[in-house]
């Protein structure tokens, strides 16, 4: 099993709230250069990563914390671990074009697959559950967004995505669904 220790994440400093508010969008034009082992230590933590005992950076019903983020890079497909701030290699092969129907998607550097695990949520019907799942869905993205607009990177969230077929790739049970994916990279140079 291959592990990679990500580095500690930088957790001061950044854009001011407002200015970052001001320069959040979505953007489709991704440059194919790679993202730093810093900048994408940065995202994953800002994403879903422990702020505080037990606690994540983006809240979950009744802390039912019942994400999993796959990270699907040129190198491979990992499965991020928020505990020791690391990814496991699920995949030995390069995975984004799995990851969205728009042509983008397979050269972005990275792609952050959102799954959710449907039995963590308890005292909900399933349309509760379905609710809990994208609500807690966008406040991992947003913190993504807010991320990349504090440090200029392009991004965007997507649900153009063939689910059933991703969930195959990765082996996902039936108890686990892939609500969303969020493609981070550069802005491409102006022309």
């Amino acid at each position: 099993m291959t592990i990679i220790k990500l580095p500690e994440p930088i957790k001061r400093g950044g854009m001011p709230l407002y200015e970052t508010l001001t320069n959040r969008k979505s953007c489709r034009k991704i440059a194919t250069q790679d993202l730093s082992m810093e900048e994408l230590s940065n995202i994953l933590w800002c994403a879903y990563g422990y702020n505080r005992e037990g606690r994540r950076t983006a809240p979950s019903s009744h802390n039912s914390q019942e994400f999993d983020l796959y990270v699907a890079i040129e190198k491979g497909t990992y499965l991020y671990n928020p505990e020791d701030h690391s990814l496991e290699l699920k995949f030995d092969e390069d995975l984004r074009a799995w990851c969205g129907l728009q042509d983008f998607v397979a050269s972005a550097p990275l792609t952050i697959i959102f799954v959710a695990n449907r039995d963590k949520i308890k005292g909900k019907d399933e349309r509760g559950v379905t609710e809990t799942i994208y609500v807690d869905t966008g406040f991992i993205s947003q913190n993504i967004y807010l991320y990349c607009a504090s440090e200029s990177l392009a991004n965007v969230v997507r649900a153009m995505i063939d689910k059933e077929a991703l969930s195959k790739k990765l082996h996902l049970s039936d108890n686990q669904e892939i609500t969303l994916a969020h493609t981070i990279g550069r802005f491409p140079p102006r022309e």
